[in-house]
């Protein structure tokens, strides 16, 4: 009945809420785009210099590039590596920042009080400088980054699901489990992890918008992705210099980025509805 009350709630988000209606198509259309592309007949790296930086027209909707490459389609195929590190990255912070945050919350104690200490000192040095060195020394690529954002985005949400836990093993039927000596893990995965389930749920999309401006900077900064394979990042970094001619490089994946991260926040604040039922239907718009 909670359940069905809490999606009740999700729903009604999603009729009365134009924003939130708008990021959910908007996220659907990107995705679709993006698994989809393969299948256009563009190729995003063939070479055309006689139409290098041409301006939008009816071959090139968005124009060509420095080498005369399509420019949308080049777009395109840039959403879905950036759409690729965002989900896959996501995924390696929350599954170290759930396992660190499951284990110092349930255990307590000195495993509390190292894990949290290590929490501290991640936290404490600026990620862009963390992010920067540790990718200096592996190869460029999408593994690389996705390793590299995932090492370094997990700390924010270890805290958070620590303090869930410490809330979640202090009820009834967790405190039963532990009295009848079932084994610890087995507490953690049945008993614990589905209390706190929820909260990685909406904390993985506002990960997801975090791992994609991370992947910007860092192709923006000449450290993502390696040519002639394209991100929305490396697309920017590269639109430098070609901005008085051919403006239109910076704006369309500028605001690709801006929309596919404002939707995954948007997405976040309604699934906090599900979240927290405390939350009436309608309070978050406010």
């Amino acid at each position: 009945m909670k359940t069905n009350r809490r999606w009740e709630n999700v729903k009604y988000e999603f009729r009365h809420n134009g924003q939130a209606m708008f990021a959910a198509a908007y996220l659907i259309i990107i995705i679709l785009i993006s698994i989809f592309i393969v299948f256009c007949n563009v190729d995003p790296d063939a070479i055309d210099v006689v139409n290098k930086l041409s301006g939008p027209s009816a071959e090139h909707w968005f124009g060509t590039d420095e080498l005369g490459r399509d420019y949308l389609v080049r777009v395109l195929y840039g959403g879905r590596v950036s759409l690729v590190v965002g989900v896959l990255a996501m995924v390696t912070s929350i599954v170290i920042g759930v396992m660190v945050g499951m284990i110092a919350g349930y255990f307590g104690g000195l495993v509390d009080s190292i894990l949290m200490r290590i929490v501290d000192v991640f936290s404490a040095i600026p990620w862009i400088i963390m992010v920067t060195v540790v990718s200096l020394l592996f190869k460029k690529g999408i593994a690389s980054i996705i390793i590299v954002i995932g090492l370094f985005s997990w700390m924010g949400i270890a805290r958070l699901v620590r303090s869930e836990v410490l809330s979640a093993k202090e009820r009834e039927y967790v405190q039963y489990a532990k009295f009848i000596g079932v084994h610890p893990m087995t507490v953690i995965v049945k008993k614990v992890l589905p209390a706190v389930f929820p909260t990685i749920i909406t904390a993985a999309t506002a990960e997801i918008a975090n791992a994609i401006m991370t992947e910007s900077s860092l192709s923006f900064l000449g450290l993502g992705v390696a040519a002639p394979m394209s991100s929305w990042g490396s697309l920017l970094q590269s639109s430098q210099q070609y901005l008085q001619k051919a403006p239109y490089m910076a704006i369309l994946p500028g605001i690709l980025i801006i929309l596919t991260v404002y939707s995954f926040n948007k997405l976040g604040d309604v699934l906090r509805v599900y979240v927290e039922p405390k939350i009436t239907a309608g309070e978050s718009n406010e």
